[in-house]
């Protein structure tokens, strides 16, 4: 059904599990929506969109895909989850444009914190101010993408979301507001921006934010997301594309002498700011009952 430019769909299933390749720690998360507005190139979701008969380039980025039964699929798969915590928003920003429309995230947040089920929102969104007292009063944890702070970067990879600056300010408000929040720092984008300032100005600027947990995650590019990056990438930077050719294996992930390289200068510049480093310990709830098996 369409519905003021969103595509709903109703979903049958809606706690899926991550793939290990994302680089987070939850193994299972729920989406609101399909598709995101912020247009990320690197965004590891978009191969998602092709099962859905839309393409994972432009469609991604401007057919967006509802889910508009999502709370009550979820308060019925949560009477018989195990208790792991779980990853709101993996598929889409859950603070997307849509959710003006939507407002699903309210009862997404009901039906997770009834449950006494533990989760985390990844968000670039600002609109998750509005819920800030109600993520605060159920103990969620929050991590905002900041991968970077320099604006043409920005512009060119991200051109849908908020600028750098408006979601440092957007942490300070969660913070103040009582919020568990963090911020990954994600993705990292090899040759584009790893430099050494590059990654100093950016811990820097999210210290004097007032966050104490940096968790940085360098770029994936699985199957359908490394196509539409790289398609960008010799278009603005031709020359780079062997390079990245070399550092990525067949399923997306960077070389791990290189992705150690980077996250431990990330882990050094936290320590020289006194931030911890790295995703929290995965939060623990109250198991229902058997765990959900899910296809």
């Amino acid at each position: 059904m369409l519905r003021d430019g969103f595509y709903e769909l109703q979903a049958r299933t809606v706690i899926e599990r991550v793939p290990q390749a994302a680089g987070i720690a939850q193994q299972w998360a729920v989406s609101p929506y399909r598709g995101c507005a912020h247009a990320c190139r690197g965004c590891g979701a978009r191969a998602a969109h092709r099962k859905l008969g839309l393409d994972l380039g432009r469609d991604f980025d401007t057919r967006i895909v509802v889910r508009p039964n999502v709370a009550e699929r979820l308060r019925a798969e949560l009477q018989r989850w195990g208790g792991g915590e779980i990853a709101v928003g993996l598929g889409g920003d859950c603070y997307q444009a849509a959710e003006e429309t939507y407002r699903l995230m309210p009862r997404v947040i009901a039906a997770l914190a009834g449950a006494g089920t533990p989760f985390t929102v990844y968000t670039k969104g600002p609109l998750v101010l509005r819920d800030a007292e109600l993520l605060a009063r159920a103990g969620a944890r929050v991590a905002v993408s900041i991968a970077f702070v320099d604006e043409r970067i920005r512009r060119a990879v991200e051109p849908g979301a908020p600028p750098a600056q408006a979601r440092l300010e957007l942490v300070s408000a969660l913070v103040e507001a009582g919020v568990d929040c963090r911020v990954l720092m994600a993705p990292v984008l090899p040759l584009l921006s790893d430099a050494a300032d590059q990654l100093a100005a950016t811990v820097r600027r999210i210290a004097a934010a007032g966050v104490r947990r940096v968790e940085p995650v360098v770029l994936r590019l699985p199957p359908g997301t490394r196509a539409w990056y790289v398609e960008w990438l010799e278009q603005a930077h031709p020359q780079l594309v062997a390079r990245y050719e070399e550092l990525y294996d067949r399923a997306g992930l960077p070389s791990p002498a290189y992705e150690g390289r980077i996250t431990g200068q990330i882990a050094q510049l936290c320590r020289m700011y006194g931030m911890e480093y790295g995703a929290p310990e995965p939060a623990q709830g109250e198991p229902k009952a058997a765990q959900l098996a899910l296809v």
